[in-house]
């Protein structure tokens, strides 16, 4: 049931085996009901008395697991927050406010708020959100997500990539999950818009289950790409291959609450500029200046955008390559929001 896998001193993984899953669907309900289950019954033991627990979501449920734990301890207990639930399924996928699911979820979600000790969001706008429902504004902190340079590895791609990588072009490019979350439809369609534009090339590297239906979109056009998923210590070697890195997001009211996205960094830590197509969130391309923003859902505008991008001088776009690069290193270092984390903790 359990696997335990010591990392570094003094720190160790503790696996649970649950089923596999490969969609959104029962089965990952299923496989996090198991997984909540299961944590009850953790090696104590072997593991150690806590005096901090973290609960990280998603998914929610283990809340349940950490307020037993902080019970038995008298332990501190965190919640940490990566997306607003019941808000994201009901946004995006359209859940309706009395759907079972948004029911029970929205239940879990106060519970953490009101029970937690501490709450820790990566979103930047989230507070207004979460203090109104854990009625402690003193519990919020915003910790956003990090990059550590040096625990990146720049691994070589393979030729067969290499090759699959446009020569001489003006290089607009997408790494990454395609879901629905990324509205990478209107990146796509603006890829149809600048089909005249023999020098400027779309390129999309990753998975995901929208990707089959974007490539057949895109059937017959010779200025879009598709290459398949990297590992994570390719990222910045394919990224030194283009000129703008691409983000998308809907024009949805969810996102107002902020984004901390692990794309931004892997991009701004590339010294590349960016292309957003959002509504203005104070993102971290907005605080850094270091690409520009288009209005949401809008292929035209992302076209537009290019086409700034591409009539620019190297040097402006190298000088919002730099900006990205200082802004993600004094902001969003590990040693800088470590520290942060680290005075949440008890101090025993």
């Amino acid at each position: 049931m359990f696997t335990i896998q010591p990392v570094e001193k003094g720190i160790s993984f503790c696996w649970v085996k649950t089923p596999k899953y490969y969609d959104g669907g029962y089965r990952k309900f299923w496989s996090n009901f198991l997984f909540t289950l299961k944590v009850f019954f953790l090696p104590i033991k072997k593991l150690g008395k806590p005096s901090d627990i973290i609960v990280s979501s998603m998914p929610i449920f283990p809340i349940i697991n950490g307020y037993f734990f902080k019970l038995r301890f008298k332990a501190q207990l965190i919640v940490e927050i990566r997306d607003l639930w019941p808000l994201t399924p009901i946004h995006l996928k359209g859940y309706s406010l009395k759907h079972p699911l948004i029911i029970i979820v929205g239940w879990f979600e106060k519970f953490a708020y009101r029970k937690s000790d501490s709450i820790v969001s990566l979103l930047p706008n989230a507070a207004p959100y979460i203090n109104a429902i854990s009625k402690d504004p003193s519990k919020f902190h915003w910790i956003p997500n990090g990059i550590d340079e040096n625990l990146l590895e720049k691994e070589a791609l393979s030729q067969s990539i290499i090759n699959q990588i446009p020569k001489n072009k003006f290089i607009i490019a997408y790494t990454g999950t395609m879901g629905m979350a990324n509205a990478l439809e209107y990146f796509v369609e603006a890829s149809k818009i600048l089909s005249n534009y023999n020098d400027i090339h779309f390129v999309m590297v990753g998975d995901g289950y929208l990707k089959p239906e974007l490539q057949k979109q895109t059937s017959g056009q010779n200025n879009i790409t598709f290459i398949e998923k990297i590992s994570k210590a390719q990222v910045q070697t394919v990224l030194s291959y283009f000129d703008v890195c691409f983000i998308g997001r809907n024009n949805t009211p969810l996102f107002d609450f902020g984004v901390s996205s692990n794309k931004y960094f892997d991009y701004m830590l590339s010294k590349t500029p960016i292309l957003v197509s959002s509504n203005l969130i104070n993102d971290p391309v907005e605080r850094s200046q270091c690409g520009i923003t288009v209005k949401p859902e809008s292929a035209q505008t992302i076209a537009d955008g290019i086409l700034t991008f591409y009539n620019l001088p190297l040097a402006e776009r190298k000088k919002m390559g730099e900006k990205a690069y200082d802004y993600v290193k004094k902001y969003h270092n590990f040693t800088v929001l470590s520290e942060t984390y680290n005075s949440l903790f008890k101090n025993e």
